[in-house]
């Protein structure tokens, strides 16, 4: 199975209210690589930022499983913006993760957009890809939210990816970073 993920990133230390606490986040690695086992992930489409993206795209990687990574601008920016901000060690993992990727080809870089969240975009391009591989390897496409279960607002990418890809007609996995009910 092509696996497309998207989800939290880890809560920043000021957040209002908990969607990914850091201390959930042995937790949620747990679950991720209990999901890419039984779902029998073959690769893991997802972009990068801390938290859920880098969890799937880390935990991926110690199975073997093939990861391409989709950013919305230059990985250094997206590294400032979208990895290094954030509790936590991520920007140690996402340059181990990222110089791999981008040395077995599976690095997409989004050229400058003309119009559009470069945030939605991407999490749509994230779904593209999936499905083009899944046709091109003749394999079955699924989607995994990484999420704490509820919509925050507008805007809110995960839960716009999820819509997406049930539009799209994707069966779509949830595991949740709060509580007790991780799948």
């Amino acid at each position: 199975m092509i696996l497309a993920v998207a989800g939290r990133r880890v809560d920043a230390t000021d957040a209002e209210r908990a969607r990914f606490p850091p201390g959930n986040v042995d937790r949620v690695r747990e679950a991720v690589h209990a999901t890419l086992m039984r779902q029998g992930a073959t690769t893991v489409v997802s972009s990068a930022a801390c938290g859920a993206d880098l969890i799937a795209l880390a935990e991926a990687g110690k199975l073997g499983i093939r990861r391409r990574v989709v950013l919305p601008f230059a990985r250094e920016k997206f590294r400032e913006t979208s990895v290094v901000d954030r509790p936590g060690d991520w920007g140690v993992l996402y340059d181990a993760v990222l110089d791999d990727v981008q040395a077995a080809g599976d690095l997409v870089i989004m050229e400058k957009l003309d119009h559009g969240d470069p945030y939605s975009v991407v999490s749509k391009l994230i779904l593209d890809e999936a499905i083009k591989l899944g046709q091109e390897r003749r394999e079955s496409v699924g989607a995994a939210m990484v999420w704490d279960g509820a919509a925050r607002g507008t805007p809110d990418y995960t839960f716009e990816f999820g819509a997406e890809a049930r539009r799209r007609g994707l069966g779509v996995l949830e595991i949740l970073t709060i509580g007790d009910a991780l799948s």
